[in-house]
């Protein structure tokens, strides 16, 4: 059977670009379920290693960007803190696409169409490598954290909790 040629996303160009390592890993998308834990199925690979990436918004700061493991949730209140916000929301879903460039199921942490804060959480150092969303549904970026870390500019901290 043919190997069917996986097109690059803007991440994958920008990542090329910083000359920076990562692999783009494929994986079924079901609309139905779009959750980390069924990409994390998909891949055959602890749940602890796939990140989903949430779109905030502060009262005071305006948008950031949260990165955390993908049984975990994000923390509003711990985000608020390191923010420098009182408050910190979800951004709706309609204002993802016209805010990021992206998708829901599809958002990177990479090529949004600006760059925001970016705090991701302190478990991705403990591994060699993690998976986030290479920018579209269906592919999956597989990357060290601390070369996203660098080229995000993100903070590493305490984020999120269990779901």
């Amino acid at each position: 059977m043919p190997h069917k040629k996986i097109e690059k996303t803007n991440a994958a160009r920008q990542l090329d670009q910083a000359k920076i390592a990562y692999e783009i890993v494929p994986y079924e998308v079901d609309e139905a379920d779009l959750a980390a834990t069924h990409v994390a199925e998909q891949l055959q690979e602890p749940v602890e290693l796939v990140f989903k990436t949430l779109v905030l918004k502060g009262d005071r700061t305006g948008h950031l960007v949260c990165v955390v493991p993908g049984d975990h949730e994000v923390d509003l209140k711990a985000a608020a803190r390191l923010s420098g916000n009182k408050k910190v929301d979800l951004i709706p879903m309609k204002e993802l696409l016209p805010v990021t460039g992206y998708i829901r199921g599809g958002c990177s942490p990479i090529g949004m169409k600006r760059r925001f804060p970016t705090f991701i959480h302190r478990t991705a150092v403990d591994h060699p490598f993690i998976y986030v969303s290479a920018g579209v549904r269906g592919l999956q970026l597989k990357i060290a954290p601390s070369d996203l870390i660098a080229y995000v500019g993100a903070t590493v901290a305490e984020i999120s909790s269990k779901e």
